[in-house]
């Protein structure tokens, strides 16, 4: 089955409604739908991410690579957390990310993750890739 992505957004008005939002009540309220992605046999990975402000840029518009205390853009073009379910469509993606807790304000953007089939098979780099992926378990 192909691989999506559901790619969460925060918006300055959903980190606000974050902020007033009892811990415990959010993490039960997550718990739930992860076990429901579980359950469903959907789910590969799940992660969220530290504060934007923790992180540093690797900037490449330059001859050299300029390393720049974080965060890169605005609330609106940052994401906290991610997603990666093994669903049959992109509508089925669409399904589980309306189904998600996420915050008001909040926004989820959906990509589809191509395999290694999708690539060259007689290209060397692929080839090695596609080993690694059969020796760890992920093929």
């Amino acid at each position: 089955m192909p691989k999506y992505m559901l790619i969460m957004r925060a918006t300055d008005e959903s980190l606000a409604v974050m902020m007033n939002t009892d811990f415990t009540e959010m993490l039960d309220t997550i718990g739930r739908f992860n076990d429901e992605l579980i359950r469903a046999g959907v789910l590969l990975a799940a992660e969220g991410l530290d504060d934007a402000n923790q992180g540093v840029v690797v900037d490449f518009s330059g001859e050299t690579p300029v390393v720049t205390d974080g965060p890169y853009g605005e609330t609106k073009e940052l994401f906290n957390g991610f997603y990666l379910l093994d669903v049959a469509s992109m509508q089925e993606a669409v399904e589980w990310a309306k189904r998600a807790p996420m915050m008001a304000g909040s926004k989820t953007e959906i990509r589809r993750v191509p395999t290694i089939d999708e690539f060259p098979q007689d290209n060397p780099w692929v080839q090695k890739e596609r080993a690694w992926r059969e020796q760890t378990g992920q093929l």
